[in-house]
């Protein structure tokens, strides 16, 4: 998705405010590794139709959206039945809401790409084994290593700003 603009912006406000430009949320996106109180949310739904959410940790690297997730957690289960997911973040100015299907991540360029970010950026001293991450500790609900990287491959992105200018707009890719 990198350098990729909205095919479509949709103004969403009730109040008469213009739609948010996608560089605003670009930019919140972007300065979120600067954020140390910043987390994203997954939400993935499991075979029987029921939702479940979770905390990640997931980065922005060239436009695209990238998170971990241990094979053994109910998310990456319910990703491998059902691969459509959300990534939705509390940001400097803005709410944003990131929808598409994810893949898994197995190609050694990107897995170490990814990893040198998580590490440079993010703080977390991943390290790529066997086409996995592996790192002296993660979330405690992620299990032991390995953790799968999977890419969110976002079509839709929704943003409410909480800062002005206010608005809230759909952005369609």
């Amino acid at each position: 998705m990198a350098g990729t603009e909205p095919k479509e912006t949709k103004n969403l406000d009730l109040y008469g405010n213009k739609a948010l430009p996608w560089s605003r949320a670009e930019t919140a996106v972007k300065d979120i590794a600067r954020e140390q109180d910043a987390t994203w949310f997954l939400g993935v739904t499991d075979p029987d139709g029921s939702p479940h959410a979770a905390g990640v940790g997931a980065v922005w690297l060239d436009g695209d959206l990238f998170f971990v997730s241990g094979p053994q957690t109910r998310k990456s289960k319910d990703l491998a039945t059902q691969p459509a997911a959300t990534l939705s973040a509390h940001l400097r100015g803005i709410d944003l809401v990131f929808e598409g299907p994810t893949s898994r991540v197995t190609d050694p360029a990107t897995l170490e790409r990814v990893a040198k970010h998580y590490r440079d950026e993010a703080g977390w001293p991943a390290e790529v084994e066997s086409g996995a991450f592996t790192a002296p500790y993660s979330a405690p609900s992620a299990g032991r290593p390995p953790w799968d990287l999977y890419r969110l491959d976002y079509d839709t992105v929704y943003g409410v700003a909480g800062a002005e200018p206010w608005g809230a707009t759909r952005w369609t890719f």
